[in-house]
């Protein structure tokens, strides 16, 4: 329910504000903007540069929806649906532009993953585990239902030559340093990120096909083994390094990248509009 009201005073306070500016003050230097707010941030840009063309933002996508668009591919994809309402919603919602034959094309998922408070519970001084004696909490699992909504969409844009799925992480799970933090008594407690207890980014990385982090793989690599063809949809992952929560700044920029990478991949398909500006 938190998220939810955060979520909601930050949408008025967009309104009130007319943009990006409004929601990149307190709540931005507090690092708990939700991902949804700042994609539609976004979507605000993006429609100002390329007033030409019309964009649309929407919250999920139904697995009916997906498996049409595996059936126009192949008559043998998209078959078994057991859920006739089910969806998947990605934290940060779609953003599709409007192609010159009228047909919705993805410039943009995002999603942000927060796994970890080992830096947050040092700096209380508060201790873990069954008997409240470790400084660090071994992490769980939850991060890996994220690929999910990956294949998802990986299936969603099967047919397309660009895949700008974008996947925000921080919290000591996803630490690519080792850091060292003080507890009030003055105690430093190292975490240290290869720790195979804590660090989960090698569970994600399968979606990425162990290519960099921190980068932008919205355009699809097409590459060549014995004689085949082979498409890679790699997600783009993006963590935080040191542990500490993402900026509002610094998502937009990343987001903004990965759209625009967008656009240029679907750029034959939206000649007439961009002609027309």
């Amino acid at each position: 329910m938190a998220k939810k009201n955060q979520s909601s005073r930050l949408t008025e306070q967009h309104k009130a504000s007319h943009g990006a500016d409004g929601i990149f003050g307190l709540e931005a230097k507090r690092h708990d903007v939700a991902v949804d707010t700042v994609s539609k941030e976004v979507l605000g840009k993006l429609e100002k540069k390329y007033p030409a063309l019309t964009f649309r933002y929407r919250k999920s996508i139904e697995k009916k929806e997906i498996n049409e668009a595996l059936q126009k591919i192949d008559p043998e994809l998209g078959q078994t649906l057991f859920v006739e309402n089910a969806s998947i919603i990605p934290d940060g919602g779609i953003i599709e532009v409007r192609d010159d034959n009228g047909c919705w094309r993805v410039v943009l998922v995002s999603e942000a993953k927060y796994q970890g408070k080992d830096i947050e519970n040092i700096r209380r001084g508060v201790q873990v585990g069954t008997n409240k004696d470790q400084d660090l909490m071994a992490a769980g699992n939850a991060i890996e239902r994220s690929h999910k909504n990956i294949c998802e969409i990986a299936n969603f844009m099967l047919a397309e030559s660009h895949f700008p799925y974008v996947l925000f992480l921080d919290g000591t799970n996803f630490l690519t340093e080792t850091i060292q933090v003080a507890r009030p008594d003055g105690r430093v407690v190292t975490i240290e990120y290869s720790s195979g207890a804590l660090n989960r980014l090698d569970r994600l990385t399968a979606a990425n096909y162990g290519m960099p982090i921190n980068a932008n793989l919205c355009k699809n690599r097409f590459i060549t083994y014995s004689g085949k063809t082979i498409m890679l949809q790699a997600a783009s992952i993006y963590t935080r390094g040191n542990g500490n929560r993402w900026e509002a700044e610094r998502m937009v920029d990343v987001m903004l990248e990965v759209s625009e990478m967008s656009l240029k991949v679907l750029a034959g398909d939206l000649f007439n509009q961009l002609a027309r500006r």
